[in-house]
């Protein structure tokens, strides 16, 4: 049986924040937040929960040449 339900992302993975308007990868949930690490590095925020969704294919795509630009800066 098929659900329309969207799960939302689980940790390591790539999300959106949809109030912020962020896209970042899943590292933790404490207290009741989901804690989002920037795709390049950097400072992680909190986000609620129901605002946290699955990217979508256009945005993924982005999302993975972003890190891999990001990885061949660092030379990676």
């Amino acid at each position: 049986m098929a659900s329309n339900q969207q799960t939302r992302p689980g940790i390591g993975e790539l999300a959106k924040d949809n109030v912020r308007g962020r896209i970042g990868v899943v590292m933790d949930e404490v207290g009741g937040r989901v804690q989002i690490r920037p795709i390049c590095g950097g400072m992680e925020w909190d986000a609620m929960p129901d605002n946290v969704v699955a990217l979508r294919a256009r945005e993924e795509l982005s999302a993975r040449l972003a890190i891999r630009n990001c990885n061949s800066r660092d030379g990676l």
